[in-house]
């Protein structure tokens, strides 16, 4: 479960305060409104440290503000076939300078994840020409007789394409 918000510290002193007036937290919980888990942890961390002040965090800060996270994911959404390479290039320009991985955690933070396109081998001029003639020969076909076929692929679509394309007479000659 994700982290929720700070407490900012006048509710930490607070706490610290009705504690040391011998108040426990149950009592405390209710008065401020905050959890029985938080509470306890704001006056464990008094007591071992003697302060409540949030100490700066460890590591690296994030390169990409919320702001930009946020226009990366509504570009995603508008584009799904988006590459990382295409958003380093956005943020680029932008004046951020990024590499595809810090695009892919930022992705997986928020939910997403990248992935790449499977390779499929091109059709043969062979293939293509077997494909049409099997079009041509059932074009007057019924619908109810495409219902009894089991495809064993993703043929279907491609046919079905083929059989209501406009441009199906022009690739005949």
């Amino acid at each position: 479960m994700a982290k929720s918000r700070e407490l900012c510290k006048d509710i930490r002193d607070k706490i610290v305060d009705l504690h040391k007036a011998r108040m426990g937290y149950r009592t405390i919980c209710p008065q401020l409104g905050e959890k029985a888990t938080t509470v306890g942890a704001i006056i464990r961390k008094w007591k071992r440290f003697k302060m409540t002040v949030n100490l700066p965090r460890s590591g690296a800060p994030c390169k990409i503000s919320p702001r930009g996270a946020s226009v990366i994911m509504g570009k995603v959404r508008d584009q799904p076939r988006t590459t990382r390479q295409d958003l380093v290039n956005d943020l680029k320009r932008a004046g951020t300078t990024v590499s595809k991985k810090t695009i892919s955690n930022t992705l997986c933070r928020h939910g997403l994840k990248s992935c790449s396109t499977r390779k499929v081998p091109p059709l043969k001029p062979a293939h293509v020409q077997a494909c049409l003639k099997f079009v041509n020969d059932h074009l007057d076909d019924p619908e109810e007789e495409w219902e009894k076929v089991m495809w064993s692929d993703e043929t279907k679509r491609a046919f079905w394409s083929k059989l209501h394309s406009p441009c199906l007479g022009e690739e005949e000659g």
